[in-house]
């Protein structure tokens, strides 16, 4: 049974999302308050976090900047409808997705199941070897990378990502298909989620020795991991 962690201080909300989520067969845990959120993120054995943005004692964005500074735990964010600028954020600071508040506990729950679903995909048969694409070397089995023999700090929506473009390298991967395979779910309308985890993998690879990035967009075509 995975282990939810839902901090939020809209407590009908957190009531019906923790009745639901058990009814879908999830352990569930809460918290009111982001330091609470935050000491129990750090302390629990979770499968993932659903984190608002807006929280009292500690904001969710610093909630999860400090929770990315010790582990790489799935965290879904929940933002204010239209507010583009705390989903940018989220995302930057390593957040695997957003929902838009108001929703429902089927759509938070369809979006956990996505990411979860991404992160426990069958491991490769005993070996198979790891996906390499020229100085990028990934163990999908393990969720382990590495980049020029130094090991890679993604978080697992970045794996997820990095992952199909290496297995595709040398080819142009559509927003949609990277959204599908990599996210888990269908690209929406004015989306930047892509885009955002895609410029933090940039840079946490950082140039190759000839100022390119590694990672190419092709206009209005998609995204390719450029052979070298």
């Amino acid at each position: 049974m995975s282990r939810v962690l839902l901090v939020d201080d809209d407590a009908e909300l957190v009531e019906m999302m923790k009745e639901y989520l058990r009814r879908e067969g999830f352990d569930v845990e809460t918290a009111h308050d982001g330091e609470e959120g935050l000491r129990l993120a750090l302390g629990g054995d979770f499968a993932i976090a659903v984190l608002d943005v807006m929280l009292p004692r500690l904001s969710g964005i610093e909630v999860l900047n400090r929770l990315r500074q010790k582990s790489r735990m799935p965290v879904l964010m929940l933002t204010a409808k239209g507010d583009d600028i705390d989903r940018i954020i989220g995302l930057e600071q390593g957040a695997d997705d957003y929902v838009a508040k108001p929703c429902t506990a089927r759509e938070i729950t369809a979006r956990i199941r996505a990411i979860l679903r991404r992160i426990s995909s069958a491991p490769e048969p005993a070996g198979e070897q790891p996906v390499i694409a020229g100085e990028l070397c990934m163990w999908p089995d393990e969720r382990r990378a590495e980049w020029r023999g130094q090991a890679l700090e993604l978080t697992s929506t970045e794996f997820n990502l990095l992952e199909v473009l290496a297995r595709n390298v040398g080819r142009t991967i559509s927003k949609q298909q990277l959204s599908d395979e990599g996210l888990g779910r269908p690209q929406q309308k004015f989306d930047r989620s892509i885009e955002v985890h895609l410029s933090k993998i940039r840079e946490k690879l950082g140039p190759l020795d000839d100022g390119r990035s590694v990672i190419q967009t092709v206009f209005r075509q998609g995204y390719q991991l450029i052979r070298h």
